[in-house]
């Protein structure tokens, strides 16, 4: 043993001997850590609670992409010209969420994943807010084994100035990230450290009391807060001392798509969900499979629905797996009777040629749901006013605001299960009503 323990002394002779020694934390980094868990966003991480429903590919589904983002992270400094951000996008309903959150749990099980935040316009505050982004990432460094020198800078950085957290982002990333690795760089063993960041949902993000403004002033003030997250990652991209990749999932919004093409267009590549990667086929799949559980649990005959019924709802699609998602909740919905009635139902359905249009069949398909409702234009009221003013706030209380009469909720959205999560009465004081997607028009 060293006889650091016994400073100035000579001649030391021990027989056996025990030593235990502690290390005791300071009060002030107790305080730091606290002060963290405060500024981050529980609910944003890949595997929060809140994400428990959240879509993921369904089994042999999206494995093309999947191989190619994985590829990307693991072998990424062999391409010819390496780039440190990868920018996954494609229009709504592709399925960039699922395929994102897939990502991430494989990563997770690896060891690889070093920090997620999940951004979503139907989730709580903090996952819309950039205010929480940079202490969910911190938090989550500190959370791998691998990553355990980053906590001394961390958090004695916290400590240093509590007010980090009300600062520019690009102020907190310079604390609460970048000079971290620097301080701790001759501590870190590469080989068990994580590779990746992972944040899904950019063009989600919501600006401080954007809903306060107008139209026009709230998208540039959520434009602005896009260009500031990036621009952020931009940063951490370029420092030699920062040693993750960065995954950013986004539809391709303008101020996201000049950013990458022109910005960081150096340091970036991106990969668009397009045709390349067959999403009829893994729709097909998905579909399969569902109409086998749908089978089972109503004992239907294995020749329902027929290939042909498949196929046209493969091509009404059009490659927005949102659609297909869905029908099969339309079909599963247990308070409407007879799935074999609602799919002709679906197939029914009306709309103009998907190729000037691809997401006409899902506006069909949205509008049939909300005419089962027995008042369709207060549903549609009720669904905006949810969607845009109370997705934060309890059920229960959602409830008192809107109803008329008692019983006025479950009476009027109780067929619109397959846009709206309901939750049950008895948790309605604590769980809060949850649109599925941004439907059709509202």
């Amino acid at each position: 043993m060293s006889t650091s323990y016994f400073p100035n002394s000579r001649n030391v002779h021990m027989g056996d001997l025990t030593v235990n020694h502690y290390e005791a934390r300071s009060l002030g980094s107790d305080r730091a850590f606290k002060d963290l868990q405060d500024k981050m966003a529980s609910e944003a991480i890949h595997n929060s609670d809140e994400r428990c429903d959240a879509p993921k590919c369904h089994p042999e589904t999206r494995q093309a992409v999947q191989e190619e983002i994985l590829s990307w992270i693991t072998h990424g400094d062999g391409d010819t010209e390496p780039k440190k951000i990868l920018w996954v996008t494609g229009p709504a309903g592709t399925g960039k969420t699922a395929i994102a959150g897939s990502v991430a749990e494989i990563c997770e099980d690896l060891g690889i994943l070093a920090g997620s935040f999940f951004l979503s316009f139907s989730g709580s505050e903090k996952r819309k807010s950039k205010r929480f982004l940079l202490g969910t990432l911190a938090y989550g460094l500190l959370q791998h084994d691998g990553l355990q020198p980053l906590r001394g800078p961390i958090l004695s950085a916290i400590e240093r100035d509590p007010a980090i957290f009300r600062k520019r982002l690009r102020d907190q990333s310079k604390v609460l990230l970048l000079k971290p690795f620097y301080d701790a760089s001759i501590h870190l063993d590469s080989s068990s450290s994580p590779q990746v960041i992972i944040i899904d949902g950019l063009d989600e993000v919501e600006a401080a009391n954007s809903r306060k403004l107008g139209q026009h002033e709230a998208r540039l003030a959520n434009e602005a807060d896009q260009i500031e997250i990036l621009s952020v990652f931009l940063q951490a991209a370029l420092d030699v001392n920062f040693p993750f990749r960065i995954l950013v999932v986004s539809r391709p919004e303008r101020v996201i798509r000049d950013f990458f093409l022109n910005t960081a267009n150096h340091v970036s590549r991106e990969l668009f969900l397009d045709a390349k990667y067959d999403p009829d086929a893994d729709i097909t799949l998905f579909l399969n499979a569902k109409f086998a559980e749908i089978r089972r649990r109503y004992g239907l005959p294995l020749s329902w629905p027929s290939q042909a019924d498949i196929k046209r709802l493969v091509g009404a699609a059009s490659g927005q797996f949102v659609y297909v998602a869905t029908v099969v909740r339309f079909l599963q919905d247990s308070k409407l009777p007879d799935p074999q009635d609602r799919l002709r139902t679906v197939l029914s359905l009306h709309f103009e040629e998907a190729g000037s249009n691809p997401l006409a069949p899902l506006d069909a398909l949205y509008n049939r749901i909300l005419m089962s409702s027995p008042d369709p234009l207060l549903a549609i009221r009720w669904l905006g006013v949810i969607s845009h003013w109370l997705d934060s706030s309890p059920a229960l209380f959602a409830r008192q605001l809107l109803q008329d009469f008692d019983g006025q909720a479950d009476h009027l959205l109780e067929h619109l299960a397959s846009l709206i999560d309901i939750p049950p009465t008895r948790e309605s004081h604590q769980l809060h009503y949850r649109c599925i997607s941004k439907c059709g028009r509202i």
